[in-house]
C-alpha cells in the first residue's frame, strides 16, 4: 500500500499543486451572470413520428458563474438538448431545467426563456403511390398509345392525414412536341407536398411514350 502511495510521488504532489492553483484562481473571481442564445437540439425522436410546426431554433439561458468562465469562446457550445424518447402523437410540453443544458465547468444554469417548449408530433405512415407521367406539347394530329414508367410505383413518408390525401406521384411536365413515334424520357417525381418525402427515391423515373398518327375521318 505504501508503494502504491510512494510510487511517482513526484508528479502527484505536481498535479495536486496544479489542482490547489487552479482552485484558488477560481475562487478568487467574482460570481457574475449573462444571458446568451443557445440552440435547441433534439435527440432520441422515434422513427415513426415527426415534428411539425415552427420548431424553436433558440431559447435564451440565463447562466451565472465565475466571470472567467463565462466568456464568449467558453460558451460557444451550450445547447438545450431535449430527450423526445417519451414523444407520442400529439403535443407534449418540455420544461428546460439544468440537465437539458450543456455548460462548461463552473458554470451553472439559472433559467431559460422561454421556460418550456410545446412540440407537436404526428404519427408517420408509408404508402405506395403510383407515378403518373405529366405531358406537354402533345402534337396536333396524334395521340398517346401507352406510357410506361419505370419504376412505377414510389415509396412516399408523412404523416397519416398528408399521405392519404396523395393518390398519385406526377412527373415533371414530358414535352412531347416533335415526338411521332416512341420516345424514352428520363424525369423525376414530383410529391406536391414539401412535408411528404419519398422513400429510398429513384436516380429518375424512366418513361417510354408511344405515340401514333390519328387517321382521318373517311380514310379507307
Amino acid at each position: 500500500m505504501i508503494q502504491l502511495l510512494t510510487r511517482n510521488i513526484g508528479w502527484k504532489l505536481i498535479s495536486l499543486a496544479i489542482a490547489v492553483l487552479l482552485w484558488l484562481a477560481v475562487a478568487r473571481e467574482p460570481e457574475v451572470a449573462t444571458s446568451l442564445s443557445a440552440p435547441v437540439e433534439f435527440k432520441n425522436l422515434r422513427e415513426d413520428l415527426d415534428l411539425q410546426g415552427n420548431l424553436p431554433e433558440q431559447v435564451r439561458l440565463e447562466v451565472r458563474g465565475p466571470s472567467g468562465s463565462l466568456t464568449r469562446d467558453n460558451l460557444a457550445s451550450v445547447a438545450v438538448i431535449l430527450d423526445l424518447s417519451d414523444a407520442h402523437a400529439g403535443d407534449r410540453t418540455y420544461t428546460i431545467r439544468d440537465q437539458n443544458v450543456t455548460l462548461p465547468y463552473a458554470v451553472a444554469f439559472y433559467r431559460a426563456v422561454p421556460s418550456q417548449l410545446t412540440l407537436h408530433f404526428v404519427q408517420l405512415i408509408v404508402k405506395d403511390e403510383p407515378v403518373q407521367p405529366v405531358d406537354v406539347n402533345v402534337p396536333a394530329g396524334y395521340r398517346i398509345v401507352s406510357q410506361d414508367c419505370s419504376p412505377s410505383k414510389v415509396r412516399i413518408r408523412g404523416s397519416a392525414d398528408r399521405v392519404r390525401a396523395i393518390q398519385q406521384i406526377k412527373t415533371d411536365p414530358l414535352d412531347l412536341k416533335g415526338v411521332s413515334s416512341e420516345k424514352v424520357f428520363h424525369t423525376h417525381p414530383n410529391i406536391g407536398d414539401p412535408q411528404v418525402r419519398l422513400l429510398d427515391p429513384p436516380t429518375d423515373i424512366v418513361v417510354r411514350v408511344k405515340m401514333e398518327k390519328i387517321a382521318a375521318q373517311g380514310a379507307p
